[in-house]
């Protein structure tokens, strides 16, 4: 489904938040100010904002794309409902 390059990519941004991860427990651990702390959470949060673009971007061009140039009706309404149902979820969040 994912192109070994964006796969690749994928596997380098998730190494790298759960570096982030791990260095957050370490800053929790020798009580450093709070601020510092919330200041790396925050750039999970965005590193994780953007390894969701890049995993619905690859949804949209191939799955979703897939179905609607398939002349199954049902499987199109699927795809549609299904990406709906992600945009509500991501709405909810912010």
């Amino acid at each position: 489904m994912f192109a070994d390059k964006q796969k690749k990519d994928l596997e380098t941004r998730l190494n790298r938040v759960a570096g982030q991860i791990n260095g957050i427990r370490r800053m929790v651990e020798e009580d450093r100010y709070c601020v510092d702390i919330l200041t790396q959470t925050a750039a999970i949060a965005a590193a994780i904002r953007t390894i969701e673009g890049i995993i619905m971007k690859n949804h949209l061009n191939t799955c979703v794309a897939d179905a609607m140039r398939s002349k199954d009706v049902e499987e199109q309404r699927e795809k549609v409902d299904e990406v709906m149902t992600v945009i509500g979820r991501f709405r909810k969040l912010g």
